[in-house]
């Protein structure tokens, strides 16, 4: 069957199918993530003073993240242009890079993710907070034992950029002596649950297109030989998807990692 306007624009809005359909998705994502980013503006604003974390995040690994994302876009921009100029060659390499360039991206997310769930708030009945990260966690054994410091209560912690200028340790902890024990996860507070669920969203959305980009470099390059017109399209309606997931990420950094 003959899909109309697969290639050539529709004359009532001048794009073609494709092109249409994917700007009429990227408006519901804009709405989705405006919603989100509109909770983080409510939810820190209306936190009372002192009580927002800062410094919490890896300022250096977001900034490579960035740089990632950056050079993916541009990939991706190459890799369409040289379709468009009948190089099917030079569109694998840049195809190649784009899909590089985002696994890097998400093998330095799942670090971070790791980082902050094997990081731990330790309560003890003294009032006192153990912070650092879990080396031993046995449920046979009497203790935990965190790497890091004691503070005399967890308000000490929200500001994290002086963290680095102080000793840490080995904790062994007695079982009886804590009150409550959490990892650095989305249930610690609101930034972290703002934090997971949308750098959470977007590594989904950089999975979903790093499969497409898979598919078209793969099997799905086979076109190019029987519609090279509908090939590139394809591409050039993924490459707009990247690259508002690129934009994403360009609001995402500086809120949640330089403030």
């Amino acid at each position: 069957m003959d899909i109309p306007y697969t290639s050539k624009v529709r004359l009532d809005t001048g794009l073609y199918n494709g092109k249409l359909g994917v700007w009429l998705f990227l408006a519901s994502e804009v709405m989705l993530f405006g919603g989100l980013f509109s909770a983080y503006t409510y939810l820190r604003i209306g936190a009372p003073p002192d009580t927002w974390p800062h410094g919490w995040m890896n300022v250096t690994l977001g900034t490579i993240n960035t740089v990632l994302l950056a050079l993916s876009a541009i990939t991706t921009l190459l890799a369409w242009a040289a379709l468009k100029t009948k190089q099917f060659g030079r569109y694998k390499l840049f195809g190649l890079l784009t899909i590089l360039l985002g696994c890097a991206f998400l093998g330095i997310k799942s670090y971070e993710y790791r980082d902050k769930l094997t990081h731990y708030q330790v309560q003890l009945n003294d009032g006192r907070v153990a912070d650092g990260h879990m080396v031993e966690n046995r449920k046979d054994a009497d203790y935990v034992l965190l790497r890091g410091r004691y503070v005399a209560s967890a308000a000490e912690l929200l500001d994290g950029r002086a963290a680095g200028g102080h000793p840490h340790e080995e904790l062994k902890i007695a079982r009886a002596d804590i009150k409550s024990l959490k990892n650095y996860g989305p249930a610690l507070n609101n930034f972290l649950a703002l934090y997971f669920c949308i750098t959470g969203l977007h590594a989904i959305h950089i999975i979903g297109g790093l499969i497409v980009f898979a598919y078209l470099w793969g099997p799905g390059s086979k076109m190019w030989f029987t519609a090279p017109e509908r090939f590139a399209n394809r591409l050039e309606v993924t490459g707009l998807f990247w690259h508002f997931v690129d934009l994403v990420w360009i609001f995402v950094f500086p809120l949640f990692y330089l403030t």
